[in-house]
């Protein structure tokens, strides 16, 4: 059986989708923010005013990321065998496009597309398009 069908997982993607969704918009209505990572973080480095929200906002990320780890051993397994380089290259792409796109996917995606905002659908739309021809371009031409 192709391994897609194997890791296909509905059920928990919708659970985690809705999670996801219900605490954007706890977030929302309890701050009057939109919780996009990217602009959290940036706050939490370059703004004096409100960077202990967005620190405690990081570390529950991060809290919550050991929290699933530690109650499901074994669950993520990392993808090894990637070149430095272009791990290095990926995150400072990720890095200046969040930068110059306004925002990143949390952001836009999670947070704008259900705010119907305009600037948020196109963003979306191009971080799916330009994954899907960068995924493609790599596995297919590099081989990573």
């Amino acid at each position: 059986m192709p391994t897609d069908i194997v890791n296909f997982t509905p059920w928990s993607a919708l659970a985690g989708g809705a999670l996801i969704g219900l605490a954007a918009t706890l977030f929302l209505l309890a701050n009057g923010r939109i919780a996009g990572i990217s602009g959290v973080l940036h706050g939490a480095v370059r703004q004096a005013e409100g960077r202990g929200w967005r620190l405690l906002f990081m570390a529950g990320l991060l809290a919550g990321t050991g929290l699933y780890v530690a109650l499901f051993p074994g669950d993520l397994e990392p993808r090894e065998g990637y070149p430095m380089w272009l791990l290095i290259v990926a995150g400072l792409l990720v890095g200046a496009g969040t930068r110059w796109g306004a925002g990143c996917t949390s952001g836009h995606g999670v947070c704008g597309i259900a705010r119907w905002s305009r600037r948020s659908i196109a963003a979306t739309v191009a971080f799916m398009v330009i994954g899907v021809v960068s995924a493609s371009w790599l596995r297919h031409l590099l081989g990573v």
